[in-house]
């Protein structure tokens, strides 16, 4: 069956209000190095939810850009927790997270050029082997810039979609921090990308530190990023929508109210793109 409707990032306060809520959300996303264990509560809980809601799963580990060896002993685990919830699909970020068997913590952007792109040509190829299945890759926030880039970062990920066959998340939340932190027309970025391959919206807030905005997922969705979303959802019609809220994380109602606010705008602006 394929995932449709809006859906909200499954955080741990909310394991027993989402239980209880079976309406207005339509499917979750979880973060897959939460439920990468051999069981404790997270994966009590995660049995019990996916009874209810249709999954996908987020990674924040992969550092598909990194040029450490692909880690096959982290894939095994991530297709051992697919084969376990059947996820509708497996996401992570075009970035790089790591050196030398050092984990940062940290989505780091890379360097826009050829060297680059053929490197997470190649990578993006060895991961969809090992997972018997095709992933998602999403655009990250930057607040820099390489002087050795060949292309934009727009060019950039849809050349390696299309490269490595695989798909995109786009985040238009980043899309739009990126373009105030760098200067450049976010609805040219929306533009480039290929129709056929964006199969995930990612919405959520940000913190505005003077004219210089970070992706902190920690307060409501603004207007420019609504008003984006509305501009993503009439080029590329009813794509899979979900809010990320990763600290001061409120009641689930609220989310929920959020969630209909994207559910809303959709409804009015897709019809433009059919």
């Amino acid at each position: 069956m394929q995932l449709a409707g809006f859906g909200l990032g499954l955080r741990t306060p909310h394991y027993e209000a989402v239980l209880g809520e079976t309406h207005a959300i339509d499917w979750l996303e979880v973060i897959t190095e939460n439920y990468l264990g051999i069981g404790g509560k997270p994966l009590h809980y995660l049995e019990r939810i996916r009874e209810r809601f249709p999954l996908v799963m987020h990674g924040v580990s992969l550092s598909i850009g990194s040029t450490d060896p692909v880690d096959l002993d982290y894939l095994a685990t991530v297709k051992a927790l697919a084969a376990r919830i059947e996820p509708h699909w497996i996401s992570d970020h075009l970035c790089w997270t790591g050196i030398e068997g050092r984990n940062l913590h940290d989505l780091l952007p890379l360097p826009y050029t050829e060297e680059a792109l053929a490197l997470v040509v190649a990578r993006v190829g060895q991961v969809q082997d090992a997972l018997g299945r095709q992933i998602l890759l999403e655009n990250v926030s930057s607040y820099l810039s390489f002087r050795s880039s060949e292309m934009s970062e727009w060019e950039f990920l849809r050349e390696v979609a299309q490269r490595a066959d695989c798909a995109i998340l786009l985040d238009i939340n980043n899309i739009y921090v990126s373009s105030v932190n760098h200067g450049f027309d976010p609805l040219l970025y929306l533009r480039t990308m290929p129709s056929d391959r964006v199969r995930q919206f990612h919405l959520a807030g940000h913190s505005d530190l003077n004219g210089h905005l970070i992706d902190t997922h920690d307060h409501p969705i603004v207007q420019p990023v609504w008003d984006l979303y509305c501009a993503a959802v009439a080029q590329f019609g009813a794509v899979p929508t979900m809010i990320e809220r990763d600290d001061n994380i409120p009641e689930l109602a609220e989310l929920v109210a959020e969630l209909q606010v994207a559910r809303n705008l959709a409804a009015r602006h897709a019809r433009q793109a059919a």
